[in-house]
């Protein structure tokens, strides 16, 4: 009995998951979990906070990713991020975010790095 309970758990929290996972986070909702994080380095040890720095991992390898697939397929990507980096740190993230106008704030957090990268690091003439 004690092992059908943990399979029936496991299969939720990973159906939890992997639906939870398919969902773009907004800057909005970004905003609003930052904003309830302690402003010190323990927020990276909280479940919210290590949720946002997944998100804007994530977000940040789609955007680099983006990039590589241009270049192998001949094309001009719209930004060209360097190897060393893309030199985000995270109160510069958040200044970034916060200086989104609300009507600008429901993009989602891959889109709003993208934009930043477009503005950051354009690719020469």
């Amino acid at each position: 009995m004690l092992r059908i309970l943990t399979v029936l758990g496991l299969a939720l929290f990973l159906s939890a998951f992997a639906s939870g996972s398919a969902h773009a986070m907004t800057v909005r909702e970004f905003l609003s979990i930052a904003d309830r994080l302690p402003q010190n380095a323990t927020a990276a040890l909280r479940p919210d906070g290590r949720r946002l720095i997944n998100e804007v991992s994530t977000s940040v390898h789609a955007v680099k990713n983006a990039q590589f697939a241009d270049e192998r397929a001949g094309r001009r990507p719209a930004y060209c991020i360097p190897s060393r980096g893309t030199g985000i740190t995270p109160e510069g993230l958040l200044a970034r975010f916060r200086a989104l106008p609300a009507s600008r704030r429901d993009m989602t957090v891959q889109q709003a790095i993208r934009e930043w990268m477009i503005e950051r690091w354009p690719c020469g003439a």
